[in-house]
């Protein structure tokens, strides 16, 4: 196959928005990212983060060795280069969807015929396109990739089954496809597929392919990962048609951690944690000697050039002897939250564990002392960031975590377990609000409030059957404290937004909420916080915003702005129980919903009526 450069994607666009078995859509091609296989490990990167490491074992083998960052693209060819070789850094694609359809002739053909031909451009990568060079009614039209798709569940996606449809089963005939829009509205009400064959004449449209009918006129899913050049044996599934750029056609299923420093090590083992992946692969301290002169070329360890050889061997021996100091054997690989709470709750004055991690712990809101328990500055993190696959139709969100996605709905990023993960690593600032724990046990008392829970429950019920009701089991309804403390960071982000120069974009929320159960420990917290792929992180806008007394001031704008919203009362008398195609209660665009990228949950479980009181409800509120 010819390799030509087509276009440019951001490192985020790569990890959460057109991934691995993502369709970029790009100005004249839709391309597929292909999987782990066709990557190329020039330059990139090792991260260095053992409990993200962890998990990623945890959930996809213990082969798994490194996170690596995606490909730093090397400066663009000079101008005065003669060579005609593209350059070729990046990550793989190929076109996807096969079919293309030309504008002017109605055919509808796949790439593989023949019947279109690739033109690229060297200095112009987004004009690369494929031309109808035969069209009898223009000379060399561009062609479109065709709109409709199909996938199911279990994370397949497949052309659409043109052939098989329009002769509404297998046949043999092999005429011409035609793709036929009479009217520019799109509709596919109005699309109709025909065959060309003298003998055949087959016609059928598209609207025969969606809804109730398309249950019975589409064929089994045949398990196709076409990002891997792949089929799965005898998936049970029907396919479902779906456009191209679906917002539902790929989820991101990723992992991420804060860089948490551990307590119990000293100055020498924090500097081998740093560079491990290096310094982990001495045997002798001969072989020591040899990485760290590789490291110093490389401008790093300058930090281990005042310690003596012997100590660093000694401190690497001891790691590599298995010690687990510093760890609580009975938090799960998967548990990556519960470290950084515990982290956050020993924080006491100020603490600056090198590069990556500051904090600094602060009087709570004058106002609102008797509902939250601390706030902690946090002006520097360093967050690492993995992809370990992606799901279709069902969405990550609609889970507590990554962790409790069925092994059934996620589709793999290479055909053979991987061993190593594409991760990327931010740094940036945020604020830590810790709630009252003795105030939040008190506010979960209410009658009024576990009445609404059983409520809460029942419409999260209801809203799975309508969507996959295999799934009805399998998912655990977050309690109360999640919703409040859910509603409260919204609300907050929203204010933050106003204030600090960052767009709500780019601010992001997690949430530490869980009530005390046999061994888990109760969490009520949140961190606001924004990062930047950049070395040195951003420039301190938000951070600025939760010192006292401004950060008292931004919660009772945050308050107060949302005890009415515009779409009152019908936002306030939203009820997911009424429509069940939401997950929400006193909650929309015009008062709590956050960017997608920014909310853990995809906006739901969220409801205003928690924080303070709305035209319905008054006895929930948790701010009086």
């Amino acid at each position: 196959m010819n390799k030509y450069r087509i276009g440019e994607l951001r490192p985020s666009q790569i990890m959460f928005s057109y991934g691995i078995g993502a369709i970029a859509d790009l100005p004249n091609l839709a391309a597929m990212v292909m999987g782990l296989e066709d990557w190329q490990r020039q330059h990139t990167q090792c991260i260095t983060e053992e409990r993200l490491l962890t998990a990623v074992q945890q959930q996809l083998g213990s082969q798994v060795r490194e996170l690596v960052s995606l490909p730093i693209p090397q400066e663009e060819l000079s101008p005065r280069s003669f060579s005609n070789q593209p350059n070729l850094e990046g990550i793989p694609v190929a076109p996807f969807p096969t079919w293309m359809v030309c504008p002017k002739c109605d055919l509808l053909a796949p790439i593989t015929d023949g019947l279109f031909e690739l033109k690229t451009y060297r200095n112009r990568h987004s004009e690369a396109a494929y031309y109808h060079t035969n069209c009898n009614k223009a000379i060399a039209p561009k062609v479109i990739p065709v709109r409709f798709l199909t996938a199911c569940e279990k994370g397949h996606l497949d052309d659409f089954p043109w052939r098989y449809f329009v002769h509404r089963g297998n046949s043999d005939c092999n005429g011409s496809l035609r793709l036929i829009e009479p009217s520019v509205s799109g509709a596919v009400t109005d699309i109709v597929i025909k065959c060309d064959l003298e003998n055949c004449k087959a016609s059928r449209r598209m609207s025969d392919a969606f809804g109730l009918s398309g249950k019975q006129n589409m064929p089994r899913c045949r398990g196709r990962h076409p990002h891997l050049r792949d089929f799965d044996d005898n998936c049970d599934r029907q396919m479902k048609t779906m456009l191209l750029g679906a917002s539902n056609s790929w989820f991101s299923l990723s992992l991420s951690a804060l860089s948490i420093p551990n307590s119990t090590q000293n100055k020498l083992e924090q500097y081998i944690d740093s560079h491990w992946l290096t310094l982990g692969e001495a045997d002798s301290p001969d072989t020591l000697k040899i990485l760290l002169k590789v490291l110093q070329k490389q401008g790093k360890a300058y930090e281990l050039e005042n310690y003596d050889i012997a100590d660093i061997w000694q401190a690497i021996a001891n790691r590599q002897c298995g010690s687990s100091q510093g760890k609580d054997d009975r938090l799960s690989p998967n548990d990556l939250k519960t470290p950084e709470w515990r982290k956050f709750q020993s924080v006491t004055g100020i603490e600056d564990r090198g590069k990556d991690w500051r904090l600094k712990a602060i009087a709570p809101p004058m106002d609102f002392q008797k509902l939250i328990s601390k706030v902690i500055l946090v002006e520097k993190l360093r967050e690492v960031r993995s992809l370990i696959g992606f799901t279709r139709i069902q969405s990550p969100g609609d889970f507590t975590d990554t962790g409790e996605v069925p092994k059934e709905y996620r589709a793999p990023i290479s055909r053979h377990k991987p061993a190593w993960v594409p991760a990327m690593e931010v740094r940036g600032e945020g604020i830590f609000i810790e709630f009252n724990e003795q105030a939040l046990q008190a506010w979960e008392q209410k009658p009024a409030l576990k009445k609404q829970h059983i409520q809460v429950k029942e419409a999260h019920k209801t809203w799975l059957n309508q969507r996959n009701p295999e799934l009805v089991d399998k998912i655990s309804t977050p309690d109360m404290r999640y919703l409040l403390i859910h509603s409260f960071s919204h609300a907050l982000m929203r204010q933050f937004a106003l204030e600090c120069g960052y767009n709500a974009a780019s601010l992001r929320e997690r949430i530490y909420a869980q009530a005390a159960s046999g061994d888990r420990e109760a969490q009520a917290g949140l961190l606001i916080y924004t990062s930047a792929p950049d070395s040195e992180g951003t420039l301190g806008g938000l951070v600025h915003l939760g010192e006292a007394p401004r950060l008292n001031r931004h919660i009772q704008q945050a308050l107060e702005s949302i005890r009415i919203c515009t779409s009152d009362p019908l936002c306030a008398e939203h009820d997911p129980a009424d429509d069940r195609v939401s997950l929400h209660w006193a909650a929309c665009h015009a008062c709590l919903f956050s960017p997608e990228t920014s909310c853990e949950r995809g906006n739901k479980f969220l409801d205003r009526a928690l924080l303070v009181p709305t035209f319905s409800k008054t006895d929930l509120c948790f701010f009086i």
